[in-house]
């Protein structure tokens, strides 16, 4: 490779990795293509992006970002995975890495927060951005639904005793 390839290689790593805010060092020995595709395919799904590394460039893109302090991390066969939600590819390396005996998590960084393998774990069992934003949005909606179901009953609870009197049958008249 061309010191000029290398040098636009490191400051599109650079650019990639300085808009994420989650970065995972995966270690992935023997991983076939088909099963990198599939692990890539899986990212992408997720808004994460996985890449195998040379580990001297990474290192120097790495230098430019707020992840230096990972940089101990690239050693071997390793490869990244980041995302600028804060848990997207960690859940998917970790579930993958679950399923196949050939991707192992060695570490990654939060922010400022450097994460060891377990952390990492940690990090991927929480939910997910999309999910939270959902779930705040069924809490806001939770009380206004409440308020409304609370206003209608009395009325419903008329009409309820109204339609009882209606259907009662009236005596027969006497003659």
């Amino acid at each position: 490779m061309l010191k000029k390839q290398k040098e636009d290689l490191v400051r599109n790593m650079t650019e990639s990795f300085g808009g994420a805010e989650l970065m995972v060092v995966t270690r992935h020995s023997g991983l076939t293509v088909a099963e990198m595709t599939d692990l890539r395919r899986r990212m992408r799904a997720a808004g994460a992006n996985f890449r195998v590394t040379k580990n001297r460039l990474a290192k120097r893109a790495l230098e430019k970002t707020s992840f230096a302090e990972i940089q101990p991390l690239f050693s071997g066969p390793t490869a990244v995975a980041f995302s600028t939600d804060p848990v997207a590819a960690a859940k998917v390396v970790v579930d993958y890495a679950n399923e196949n005996d050939k991707l192992s998590v060695l570490g990654g960084m939060l922010g400022a927060e450097t994460l060891d393998g377990a952390g990492v774990e940690a990090l991927a069992k929480l939910p997910s951005l999309d999910e939270l934003r959902g779930k705040i949005v069924g809490l806001l909606q939770a009380p206004g639904s409440k308020i409304a179901r609370l206003l209608t009953e009395p009325g419903a609870q008329l009409a309820r005793t109204f339609s009882a009197f209606g259907n009662k049958s009236e005596p027969p008249a006497a003659g």
